[in-house]
């Protein structure tokens, strides 16, 4: 399953549902939305910071990873940015693929 990296700031409004609920519920909000999504949340910490939290999600596609940032998003609670994760493995077999690209002289 791809894992993937959110890293992210809460706005005001963020912020102040996270002063009123606390982080314990804000964890346990994302951990529900990655297994109604048919995944799993690997990862949550708050930071200081540019950002305000770093979250590793396990979620079954990119379309799944997208439908969930652009639901958070539009919230007007957080602004985020997401990495997809590759482990070694992926890079080796990326590394094998013949890829004919000739550079533009």
């Amino acid at each position: 399953m791809p894992k993937y990296l959110v890293q992210g700031s809460y706005t005001d409004q963020g912020l102040k549902g996270l002063l009123k609920e606390g982080g314990s519920k804000r964890r346990a909000a994302v951990d529900r939305l990655a297994k109604e999504m048919g995944g799993k949340l690997e990862a949550f910490y708050f930071t200081f910071g540019s950002d305000d939290f770093v979250i590793i999600l396990d979620l079954p596609s990119n379309m799944d990873m997208a439908a969930t940032a652009i639901v958070a998003q539009a919230s007007g609670t957080v602004k985020s940015r997401v990495t997809v994760l590759m482990t070694s493995e992926d890079v080796d077999q990326a590394v094998q693929r013949k890829v004919d690209f000739h550079p533009p002289e």
